[in-house]
């Protein structure tokens, strides 16, 4: 990958994955091979993509995504350099009919993002921040996993937030992301306590 290629908006880059593949479905080890030279950013980023968008894809896709969060998000906070996934994992098939409506979702907010994300809080190394949204990543990956309404939105989206600020190396963006992801865990707490209450709760009929 040229350095031109590494400065392209994670965005355009996204989009020209799916355009260049010709296939009628790629395997999420094909989709890790094309863009795992970003790091783990870009493939955090697109592994929370279908949690954040309000698209309609077939049953167990969020499922299929959550768990690169977990194995990525382990792997950031271990200090490793390249991403690593299971075998059984690279050989799922995604219809590119559905990644292309993903990326066709995502891309114009992602565009907007991007214009307002600049180099800030340089001095914390690429690979700190790496650490330090990996366990982030992980207790949202947990609120993620949970099948209860309205838990999966605000921590995925903290997770996409934060990729792109370690994409466009902005240290502010990535805090913007842990609160939002924060927020979701607040919420997921809730709901929790509202079912255990439920639960718990005497009947008198």
């Amino acid at each position: 990958m040229t350095v031109k290629e590494k400065e392209r908006p994670t965005s355009d880059f996204l989009a020209i994955v799916v355009v260049e593949n010709k296939q009628e479905a790629m395997t999420v080890g094909e989709i890790k091979n094309a863009l795992h030279e970003r790091g783990f950013g870009i493939l955090m980023a697109i592994a929370a993509l279908p949690i954040c968008l309000p698209v309609p894809v077939p049953p167990g896709y969020t499922t299929l995504f959550s768990i690169p969060l977990f194995i990525f998000s382990i792997q950031m906070v271990l200090g490793m350099r390249a991403p690593w996934l299971p075998a059984w994992i690279e050989k799922k098939c995604i219809q590119r009919v559905h990644l292309e409506k993903i990326v066709a979702k995502a891309n114009p907010w992602l565009k907007k993002l991007e214009n307002r994300m600049q180099p800030r809080m340089t001095y914390i190394g690429v690979h700190t921040w790496e650490r330090i949204i990996g366990i982030f990543s992980f207790v949202f990956a947990l609120s993620i996993s949970l099948p209860l309404p309205l838990t999966n939105f605000p921590p995925g989206c903290g997770i996409l937030i934060m990729s792109l600020g370690l994409l466009n190396r902005d240290g502010v963006t990535i805090l913007i992301g842990m609160m939002i992801g924060t927020i979701g865990i607040g919420i997921t707490m809730i709901v929790l306590v509202m079912l255990w209450m439920g639960m718990s709760m005497p009947s008198f009929y």
